[in-house]
């Protein structure tokens, strides 16, 4: 009785509800009498609740504030009303008394000793006074019409919810397992991106000593170069020089006085 997705019995529940046959007068009144024992439940279940109950010490608060639900039979006509009805309510004010002082006992251990958060016990209770509040509309018009298409009504409208909230759940299910399959595929791109990466540096790293090795390569190439080419310019410099010397020696000795075709 505390979940909004509670059901009716299944001999409150007509095979046909467009066609619901009215409940006679006495049908009525036995629904309306365990339809006001769950209201009582409900109602001492809302007194056990930590929440509900905070700063109330005293069972005169309880009763203070706890609604006589039996005195709705007194809207059926006089016929009904005997007295044996009248010990039945009067034994049922005795023992909704006595379940109101077990309330307050274990209202005090459950404010000690709950385990449950606070927001969890305030969805409790707002579904407990749903549940109260179908089941009292649904007693109102069975009194007055014999009919309980208000409880059919609402019991329809939590089904809605239920399967719109069950759609919402799914689609948060598959919201969740496209996310996965996101963060799968981003995590294979990320390895992927850094194998490519590594592979980049490690080709980088085989270029520059590539670079090195050709750069000293060429250095070497080039020292070789230059001492060759000033070796071969040294020696065509001593061999020009060579040259210059004997021509000059030749010119000398040819136009030297004491040599000639007469003294010899």
């Amino acid at each position: 009785l505390t979940s909004r997705s509670w059901c009716p019995p299944a001999a409150l529940v007509p095979a046909e509800t467009k066609e619901m046959e009215k409940f006679t007068r006495l049908e009525a009144l036995l629904f309306t009498a365990v339809l006001e024992n769950c209201i009582d439940q409900l109602l001492i279940l809302g007194y056990i609740m930590p929440v509900s109950y905070e700063g109330k010490t005293d069972i005169n608060c309880v009763r203070a504030s706890c609604p006589l639900s039996l005195k709705s039979t007194s809207n059926f006509s006089p016929c009904l009303t005997s007295k044996p009805l009248k010990s039945t309510e009067h034994k049922q004010q005795l023992r909704n008394s006595e379940d109101l002082k077990r309330a307050h006992h274990l209202s005090n251990k459950a404010m000690k000793h709950s385990a449950l958060p606070a927001d969890t016990l305030r969805k409790i209770q707002a579904d407990r006074q749903y549940a109260s509040d179908v089941i009292t509309a649904t007693m109102k018009e069975m009194q007055e019409s014999g009919t309980f298409n208000s409880l059919i009504e609402a019991n329809g409208r939590e089904n809605a919810k239920k399967s719109k909230f069950h759609d919402i759940l799914i689609r948060e299910e598959e919201g969740k397992k496209e996310i996965k399959s996101l963060q799968k595929q981003l995590q294979d791109v990320k390895k992927e991106t850094e194998m490519e990466l590594q592979n980049r540096d490690n080709m980088i790293v085989c270029l520059k000593d590539e670079f090195q090795e050709m750069k000293a390569k060429i250095d070497m190439k080039k020292r070789y170069i230059k001492k060759s080419t000033d070796l071969q310019v040294h020696q065509t410099q001593k061999k020009c020089s060579n040259a210059e010397n004997g021509l000059n020696k030749e010119i000398e000795v040819s136009s030297s006085p004491h040599t000639g075709p007469g003294k010899a």
